[in-house]
């Protein structure tokens, strides 16, 4: 019986002393993965910094997703919460009133040095808040769950965002659309599969741009415009806190909510569980890649148009600015090749917003936690960054008509022999007995152009007597300008050019 006792007294010694290793090993670890006490000054070029900290961005899109930002939105939850709270009798006015005094006091490094201790960074923020508030500190967050407050200031940093989105796109589409009436008459030569086609005009080129681009503004429109909050339900979705907290008093949770959500011009989710609907920020990321689609095939094309053996478009160059630091006569489309690859980032965020919607088990998980406080701002910022450059781009884009002349004459010809072809049919030729005849002279005269002669075609064609049957030298001559072979673009040009402008109004 001795040996027995002695034997589980051992084991429970054994468990204790795994049990402390195991709490010290946990502590260890919560001290070495959440964030130390440090001030807000001590992040420097000393540590890492994200390239949207400084470099990509504009800094009134940096100031939304900013700490500061974030926790005096939370404190303005907290405050509509109390407001709420008084209008149904469960705090007074004095308490309201030391809040509201109060809002703006951010202390960050306070903050911090709680949540070093705590590990919550919003109940680190509540009790900052609270020592800051004498006479209301006890009341805030009463009844709330951490996502009440979260979400509904995401929600909030989510439509200002857009708000500068739609500001910057707004800009670029009214002088995209002044590009387009400027330059919708001015015949180019176009390309399919990169090579030379059938003649456009500049303008129709643009329009394409144009069109694209004015999707992306109703979408972001309509997106931004259908932005909720998660509004006040607490813990799982159910408003039980506050149903119990309000106690059949002289408002309902759902009044409570609706009087919280007015006071911040904020509509709340119909339903929501401890989030609101994590879809939400999937349609949002998806219209800001639709944004990232449009400029990275108007940066694309640039890219290709700077190519000298095209040369037809450039962008800006500084008189001083560098393009390669091995050969300095280089006149990189650096511009282009940044929105491209800032877009391909963009182009690659809707998936993880997808999988976070998707894999919100239940009534919540928080693996979405961590990457939302990247997704959300990253993708704001580069978008952001996006629009700055390509408006400036498109507000300066150096354009070399003769470049574009020199192109229409060396391939445009080849694109005009359909007018030729049908002319000719009209007179009672045979359609596939001349599309051979010019199929033939055709292949001879690029072959001469890639040896670097003139064109031959005009005159191959007009001297031939399988087509002087039909068509005078004078006619095919005038068939063979290009430049008058562009059907309706300027008309369509135009007229799109006035549609985004009517849009832009509305």
């Amino acid at each position: 019986m001795i040996r027995r006792t002695t034997k589980i007294c051992l084991v429970l010694i054994q468990s204790i002393q795994w049990s402390k290793e195991v709490e010290f090993e946990f502590e260890n670890f919560q001290t070495q993965t959440q964030p130390q006490t440090r001030t807000m000054q001590s992040y420097t070029h000393q540590t890492y910094l994200s390239p949207f900290t400084w470099r990509y961005g504009s800094e009134n899109m940096r100031q939304i997703w900013s700490e500061t930002h974030k926790r005096q939105l939370w404190r303005q939850l907290w405050l509509a919460l109390a407001e709420a709270q008084l209008k149904a009798g469960l705090v007074n006015q004095a308490q309201v009133d030391d809040l509201r005094a109060h809002a703006e006091a951010i202390d960050l490094d306070r903050a911090l040095a709680i949540e070093a201790e705590i590990h919550h960074d919003l109940m680190a923020e509540v009790k900052t808040f609270a020592e800051q508030c004498p006479i209301g500190g006890g009341i805030i967050h009463l009844g709330a769950t951490s996502m009440d407050i979260e979400d509904n200031a995401d929600a909030m940093r989510l439509r200002q965002s857009m708000d500068l989105i739609l500001t910057k796109l707004t800009a670029l589409l009214n002088d995209l659309a002044t590009q387009i009436e400027r330059w919708a008459d001015t015949a180019i030569i176009g390309f399919t599969h990169l090579q030379p086609a059938e003649p456009t005009t500049l303008g129709y080129r643009f329009a394409q741009y144009g069109f694209d681009l004015l999707t992306d503004l109703q979408e972001i429109r309509r997106v931004q415009a259908n932005i909720r909050g998660k509004g006040f339900k607490g813990a799982v979705g159910t408003s039980a806190s506050y149903q119990d907290l309000l106690g059949g008093g002289n408002l309902t949770s759902a009044e409570l909510e609706s009087f919280i959500m007015s006071a911040l011009g904020l509509e709340a989710f119909p339903i929501a569980t401890q989030t609101y609907p994590r879809k939400q920020d999937w349609l949002i990321l998806n219209s800001l890649a639709g944004v990232a689609g449009s400029l990275y095939k108007f940066a694309f094309d640039l890219r290709l148009l700077q190519a000298p053996s095209l040369g037809e478009w450039a962008e800006p160059f500084g008189s001083k600015q560098v393009g390669s630091s091995a050969m300095p006569f280089k006149r990189n489309p650096i511009n282009a090749e940044n929105i491209d690859s800032l877009a391909r980032l963009v182009a690659s965020l809707p998936r993880v917003a997808w999988d976070n919607a998707a894999h919100s088990l239940l009534e919540r998980t928080l693996d979405d936690s961590a990457n939302r406080r990247e997704l959300l701002p990253t993708a704001f910022l580069a978008v952001d960054e996006i629009l700055g450059r390509a408006h400036r781009l498109i507000r300066n884009l150096r354009i070399d008509e003769a470049a574009m002349a020199r192109n229409l004459q060396k391939y445009g010809t080849f694109a005009a022999t359909e007018r030729v072809l049908m002319a000719a049919v009209k007179a009672g030729a045979d359609r596939q007995d001349m599309h051979e005849v010019i199929r033939g002279h055709s292949l001879t005269a690029w072959a001469e152009l890639a040896n670097g002669q003139a064109n031959p075609l005009p005159d191959l064609l007009s001297t031939d007597p399988r087509v002087m049957v039909y068509l005078s030298q004078t006619e095919v001559d005038s068939l063979l300008q290009a430049g008058s072979y562009v059907g309706d673009a300027p008309q369509r040009a135009k007229a799109l050019a006035q549609k985004i402008l009517t849009h832009l109004t509305q």
